[in-house]
């Protein structure tokens, strides 16, 4: 009776089918990534795989359709998912930016103070002498009504 070597032919199978979707992954990375068009054709041409196997694929299928519709909205960029910024990130950078229009506004309110105190003194140094304008000594009698 012959070895039965079945669990060689299911082992080699199982590799292939994981490498297949390596393949696959990949090759959707690449065109997300590249920003290239998205459609079951272009991921099965890219990965080297058939369009239907794709589709019986669930989660791949999800993925492709998500991606595939949001490079179809119109006015929408074509920027690959890894270089969108999280929402945390988007948070972290509000709060930056936030802050810096506190640290702005408080510099700007102390140069309007400076520049204030700078034509006030400018200002004061620019008029005549006071002392200047009063005679000193006392003028002769006002002439009343004649």
């Amino acid at each position: 009776m012959p070895a039965d070597n079945s669990h060689l032919i299911v082992t080699a199978a199982r590799r292939r089918a994981a490498a297949t979707r390596r393949r696959a992954v990949s090759a959707l990375r690449r065109l997300d990534t590249t920003g290239g068009a998205i459609t079951f054709e272009t991921v099965a041409r890219e990965a080297g795989v058939s369009r239907s196997w794709l589709y019986n694929q669930p989660d791949l299928r999800a993925e492709i359709e998500r991606l595939r519709a949001r490079h179809r909205v119109p006015g929408a960029r074509s920027v690959p998912d890894r270089q969108r910024a999280s929402d945390a990130s988007l948070l972290r950078r509000l709060e930056a930016a936030t802050q810096r229009n506190r640290q702005l506004e408080e510099e700007n309110r102390e140069l309007r103070q400076a520049l204030a105190l700078a034509l006030g003194e400018r200002r004061t140094a620019d008029l005549p002498d006071r002392r200047g304008d009063t005679p000193r000594k006392k003028s002769s009698a006002v002439i009343g009504p004649c």
